[in-house]
C-alpha cells in the first residue's frame, strides 16, 4: 500500500502557557476534543471546576458508532474489554421474576458495520479511559480550575480562571470550547439562549448501589410498586448495579440511607453501599447556535437529553470528533476559518434529531408500559446520521442506486487488502489528522490523483478480491474526513484536488 506516514506532533498540554484552544469541561466531549487535538499536536488547555473525574455510571450506554471513532482513538479494545452487552430486561412481582423481553435492536456485526449493538460501560471508566488515552498523547486535566469569565475580539479570547485555593489567572488563547455540560458557565457568559422542554416532570433518581442476592444476568424491572418504577441493571466493570426509581409523589432522597430504604421498600432488596446517587427531571433543550465568534459550545453545553435511548453521551463524542480536526486544520495547517463555521451546519441539525429521538423513546410505551423501555432500535446506534446538506459534502456522481452511501455519509467500513496482500480493515487507516482517498473500481484507479498525497491525505491502495469495498461504496473516487464522513464522492480526480484546497486549504 503507498500511503503517507502521519506522526502526531511531540506535544504536552502541562507545559502550554499560550494554548491555541482553551478547552472548559473535562466530560467526555472535552476529553474526546482534547485527544482529536492532542493527535494533531495542537497546543491546548483542558480546565474542569470539579476536583477530580466524574464518579458515577449515568451515561453508560454507548452506540456502534462511538465504537467507530473509539477505533480512530485507538482505544476500542480497552471498552470491548470492559464493557458488555446490554442484557436482556426482566420484571418481578411479589419476589418472583414474571416476565422476560429484550428493549434493544441487535443484529450481527457486518463487514461495513463491524458494531451490532450497543456497549454497556459506567461512565466514570469512559472518562477513564479517555483521560488515559489523554496521558499517553501528553495532555491532562487541570481540575480544581473554573471559568469565571471571559472576552473575546477579533483575534481571540481572554479567559479568567480561578482555582480551589482561591488563586485567579488569565489565559490568552485564539479559540474557547464550552464542554462544561447542561448548567454551561461558558454558555450562560455568552448570553446564548439555551431552549427545550420538560420531557417528563417526573423527578428521577440514578444511583450506583452494591446488592447482594440478586442475579447480573438481567436489567431487572419493578413496575407495579405505586411510588413508581424501579430498574436495576448490573454495570460492566464492576460489581455494582445502576439503580433508576421514578417518583410519582415527593422528591427522591439520594442519601446513601435514602437509597438503601427506596431498594427496600419497592424490591425487598438488601442494599449496601452506595457509591454515587444523583436525581434529575428529563429535559431537552439545545442551544441557538453552537458558534459565537471564536466560542464554540459541544456536548451538553450545546443540547441536553433525555436518558432514554443513550444518546447524549454519544452525540457529545460526535460533537468533539467534528470540531476537533476542524480546529486542528485552522490552527495547524491553515485552513480557511469557513471551515469552522461548518461544525454548527452539520451538528446543529444532528443534534436537533437525536434530541426528538430520545424524547420519543423517553415517552413512548414499552413493556407492559414501563417508562424508559420503548423498544431502541438501529436509528439509536448513529450509523445512519449524515451530512448531506452539508457545505463540506460534495457529490459529483450521476446514476446513483438508491442504497448508494453518498457525501455526507458515514464511511463504511470494508476488509480488504493491501497491494502485497496483508489483511488490512478500511478503518484501520482513517485517523484523526487526514483524510483518506479511497479509489472503487478499475476506472477510478485510473483518475487517483497521487500527487496529492502528504501530511493531510492518505491515499489507500486496496485489493478488494472479496468484494466489501465495492459493495459498501459502489464505484468512485472517495475522500473520507478526518471523523469518518465521505466528504466528496467523485469520478473525477481534479474534484479531489479542488475540494482539498478550497475545504482544507491543503
Amino acid at each position: 500500500m503507498s500511503a503517507t506516514s502521519i506522526t502526531p506532533a511531540t506535544f504536552r498540554s502541562g507545559a502550554v502557557g499560550n494554548p491555541e484552544v482553551l478547552i472548559v469541561g473535562a466530560g467526555p466531549s472535552g476529553l474526546v476534543l482534547a485527544c482529536v487535538l492532542a493527535e494533531q499536536g495542537v497546543p491546548f488547555r483542558l480546565i474542569d471546576a470539579a476536583r477530580q473525574g466524574f464518579v458515577g455510571s449515568r451515561g453508560k450506554g454507548i452506540q456502534p458508532r462511538t465504537l467507530e471513532l473509539f477505533g480512530m482513538l485507538g482505544i476500542v479494545g480497552r471498552f470491548l474489554a470492559d464493557g458488555g452487552p446490554a442484557p436482556l430486561m426482566s420484571g418481578w412481582r411479589d419476589g418472583e421474576m414474571v416476565a422476560e423481553w429484550d428493549m434493544f435492536t441487535r443484529v450481527e456485526p457486518t463487514p461495513d458495520a463491524p458494531y451490532g449493538e450497543p456497549l454497556l460501560l459506567p461512565q466514570w471508566r469512559t472518562q477513564e479511559i479517555l483521560r488515559e488515552r489523554l496521558g499517553e498523547l501528553g495532555g491532562a486535566v487541570e481540575f480544581d480550575t473554573r471559568l469565571t469569565g471571559l472576552a473575546q475580539d477579533a483575534d481571540g479570547v481572554t479567559a479568567h480562571l480561578e482555582t480551589a485555593d482561591g488563586a485567579s489567572s488569565t489565559v490568552r488563547a485564539p479559540w474557547l470550547v464550552g464542554a462544561d455540560g447542561g448548567r454551561s458557565t461558558v454558555r450562560n457568559l455568552l448570553g446564548t439562549p439555551f431552549t427545550g422542554e420538560t420531557v417528563d416532570p417526573t423527578p428521577m433518581l440514578v444511583a450506583d448501589v452494591h446488592l447482594e442476592g440478586l442475579p447480573r444476568t438481567h436489567w431487572h424491572t419493578w413496575q407495579d410498586h405505586p411510588a413508581g418504577m424501579v430498574g436495576i441493571c448490573p454495570l460492566h466493570a464492576t460489581d455494582a448495579f445502576q439503580l433508576i426509581a421514578a417518583f410519582q409523589d415527593g422528591e427522591p432522597d439520594p442519601s446513601p440511607d435514602g437509597v438503601r430504604a427506596l431498594v427496600a421498600e419497592r424490591t425487598g432488596l438488601t442494599a449496601g453501599a452506595v457509591d454515587w446517587a444523583s436525581v434529575f427531571r428529563a429535559r431537552a433543550a439545545m442551544a441557538e447556535r453552537f458558534r459565537d465568534g471564536r466560542v464554540f459550545l459541544a456536548g451538553d453545553a450545546a443540547h441536553v437529553h433525555s436518558p432514554a435511548g443513550a444518546q447524549g453521551l454519544n452525540t457529545s463524542v460526535q460533537d468533539a470528533f467534528n470540531l476537533g480536526w476542524k480546529l486542528g486544520y485552522v490552527v495547524r495547517h491553515g485552513a480557511p476559518d469557513a471551515l469552522l463555521d461548518s461544525y454548527e451546519a452539520e451538528r446543529l441539525p444532528v443534534a436537533a434529531g437525536v434530541l426528538g429521538l430520545s424524547t420519543r423513546i423517553h415517552q413512548g410505551a414499552g413493556k407492559e408500559g414501563l417508562k424508559l423501555s420503548a423498544r431502541r432500535g438501529r436509528d439509536a446506534h448513529q450509523l445512519d446520521l449524515h451530512y448531506r446538506e452539508s457545505p463540506l459534502s460534495r457529490e459529483t456522481r450521476t446514476g446513483l442506486a438508491d442504497d448508494a452511501p453518498r457525501a455526507g455519509d458515514r464511511a463504511p467500513d470494508a476488509p480488504c487488502a493491501t497491494a502485497s496482500g496483508e489483511p488490512v480493515r478500511l478503518f484501520d487507516l482513517l485517523g484523526t489528522g487526514h483524510f483518506t482517498l479511497l479509489a472503487v473500481g478499475r476506472a477510478a484507479e485510473d483518475e487517483l490523483p497521487a500527487d496529492v498525497a502528504g501530511p493531510l491525505v492518505r491515499i489507500a491502495r486496496l485489493t478488494d478480491a472479496d468484494g466489501h469495498l465495492a459493495r459498501a461504496y459502489g464505484r468512485g473516487l472517495f475522500l473520507i474526513r478526518p471523523d469518518g464522513y465521505i466528504g466528496l464522492a467523485t469520478e473525477d480526480g481534479a474534484e479531489a484536488r479542488k475540494y482539498l484546497a478550497e475545504t482544507a486549504g491543503a
